[in-house]
């Protein structure tokens, strides 16, 4: 369940209170009058299952709370409660499969958001991928895919495409755009010096066949594992499955094809630059198609929880 919290006006507590008495999905309902200071109003507070989430917040947004209160969610573990069972029982649909769309716009849109920590992490796992090349580790590919963070602006960009939230788009688009060069430019440096300390040279991604060779010969099962990967990351953002993500960063090539383009570029292997690249863009694209189309398929282009209030950038 979910646990809802509503600084309200007080010419508005009446209907919002009346909203979640009427609602199967609520229970639990608190009200402390006049116990909002910043802004003033009354603080309600109510319990729901997790199906009844997205038809509620309309609900609350329609009355204009967004705007002159404050409405916060939060997960619950544990709940012991039969008034609680009811209210899951009578919800409709399943827990695991609603989509709280608020939810699902305030998560991406903060994992797509540009700052020193994406860039960090991305230039990190990059880093991690041209170590795996040169050094033909697979382990150490698995850990800089695992490191890696695109998901989330990936994650965004579709949920931005389908639900029209050109702000959250272009925060995406941002993100990817300024992160992938710079990592790979920070790479590509880090080779060079170490080519210059004498640590490697060529042999390192040409000769005998190597473990990280797949990186660079794109195929069209590089299209069908990008599409599973996106639609399986996608199910599990808009589900209660959240342990599947880490599946979908493993199995995706974009951040070994960043961090191999990297290496080949310094080494002069121009084939191998091209092909990585060409990965890493059937990568991204098909994630995000994917993802988009899962959205579209699961719970159609318009839902009624979506407020489009702009994203903060705080």
């Amino acid at each position: 369940m979910l646990h809802l919290r509503v600084v309200c006006p007080a010419d508005r507590v009446d209907a919002a209170v009346g909203l979640l008495r009427e609602h199967p999905g609520a229970t639990h309902l608190v009200l402390f009058p006049g116990a909002a200071l910043d802004p003033e109003g009354d603080v309600v507070e109510a319990d729901l299952a997790r199906e009844a989430a997205d038809d509620v917040l309309a609900g609350l947004c329609r009355l204009g709370i967004d705007r002159d209160g404050g409405v916060t969610l939060e997960q619950i573990d544990t709940v012991l409660s039969d008034a609680g069972d009811r209210a899951e029982e009578r919800a409709p649909g399943e827990g695991a499969d609603a989509v709280v769309w608020e939810e699902l716009v305030a998560r991406s849109g903060e994992e797509s958001r540009l700052n020193t920590t994406f860039l960090a992490f991305l230039t990190i796992a990059c880093l991690l991928a041209a170590v795996g090349v040169i050094t033909d580790s697979p382990v150490t590919l698995v850990g800089a895919m695992v490191v890696g963070p695109e998901f989330g602006p990936l994650a965004a960009l579709a949920v931005g495409l389908v639900r029209r939230r050109w702000d959250l788009a272009r925060r995406a688009v941002l993100a990817l755009v300024v992160g992938f060069p710079l990592a790979i430019a920070v790479t590509a440096a880090g080779a060079w010096l170490g080519t210059l300390a004498g640590m490697f040279d060529a042999s390192a991604i040409n000769g005998e066949e190597h473990v990280a060779d797949f990186v660079y010969r794109v195929g069209p099962w590089s299209l069908v594992v990008a599409v599973l990967a996106g639609a399986a990351g996608m199910l599990s953002m808009t589900s209660a499955k959240s342990a599947a993500l880490v599946g979908v960063f493993i199995s995706v090539t974009t951040v070994p094809a960043a961090g191999y383009i990297g290496v080949a570029a310094i080494l002069g292997e121009w084939g191998k630059v091209f092909g990585s690249a060409a990965q890493l863009a059937i990568n991204l694209l098909g994630i995000v198609l994917a993802a988009a189309l899962v959205l579209v398929l699961r719970h159609g282009v318009r839902a009624p929880g979506d407020s489009g209030r702009p994203l903060s950038d705080g």
